[in-house]
């Protein structure tokens, strides 16, 4: 549901369990804050599966995202299991032999993106002990990967053939975020895999999905094995200054110091 400032109609709120929530959110907004600013994604999991009734939630509050013109053009494969355990053996075997082969660009563009990437990637090895000339410890880290970091659960995500899959790659994303805090409201963590889908073809064949469905990302989740050195790699976000253009409204100096006193620089 989306509306203007101020609390929703009360119509809208047909249980007393929705509007003790909004209610909380109301008098609470900063707890809200705080609770998105907290998700992060950890890269490595433990095997123990999530109840059913858990991940059929999460599912449904995914489904609750905003779409184009209310198209919901998310097809979700959910895998786990044995299941899971053999598409990771067939994507390890595919990278091993042929490399990779997305169903989109992987260029990063020049500048600031790819600089991000990068600083990322070094905390990541940094963290590891993983030297940055030891390219077999990087390469068995691609092969960690696609192992989905261990975890018993992943959801990939595939866009159904609709134009140019702009608009749709755009719902995915409202659809990934919804999926991951809820993942995150039942104290479970979740971690969005772009390398998963660089092996697109792979995962069609293995999942019987038409070659017209294009693999955007895979959301492997579970519980967070939390004594890994990547448990949270922390890696930063760019202040407003750097990412939002005002027009006619707040200024930058106002954006500088509402981002200094929530601690986001």
């Amino acid at each position: 549901m989306c509306s203007s400032l101020g609390s929703p109609p009360s119509r809208l709120l047909a249980s007393p369990t929705a509007r003790r929530r909004v209610a909380r959110m109301s008098q609470h907004p900063n707890d809200y804050s705080e609770f998105i600013r907290s998700r992060h994604s950890p890269r490595a999991f433990l095997p123990e599966p999530l109840p059913a009734d858990v991940i059929k939630q999460v599912l449904i509050d995914a489904r609750s995202a905003p779409s184009n013109s209310n198209t919901q053009p998310w097809n979700v494969h959910l895998v786990g299991g044995t299941a899971l355990q053999e598409l990771s053996a067939a994507l390890i075997s595919e990278f091993d032999k042929n490399g990779i082969n997305p169903d989109f660009t992987i260029d990063y563009g020049q500048g600031v993106h790819p600089q991000r990437s990068q600083q990322l990637a070094a905390k990541m090895y940094g963290l590891l002990g993983i030297a940055r000339e030891d390219k077999e410890a990087r390469t068995e880290f691609i092969r960690e990967n696609l192992r989905f970091f261990g975890a018993p659960h992943t959801a990939l995500l595939f866009i159904p053939p609709m134009g140019d899959r702009i608009r749709a790659a755009f719902d995915q994303g409202t659809y990934a975020e919804n999926f991951l805090l809820s993942l995150q409201a039942h104290g479970y963590h979740g971690v969005p895999q772009g390398m998963i889908s660089l092996l697109a073809p792979t995962v069609r064949e293995f999942l019987g999905v038409d070659e017209d469905y294009k693999l955007v990302t895979a959301l492997t989740f579970g519980v967070a094995d939390q004594s890994s050195p990547v448990f949270k790699t922390a890696p930063g976000r760019a202040p407003l200054s750097e990412t939002v253009t005002a027009h006619g409204t707040v200024s930058y100096t106002h954006l500088r110091a509402h981002e200094t006193k929530a601690n986001l620089v």
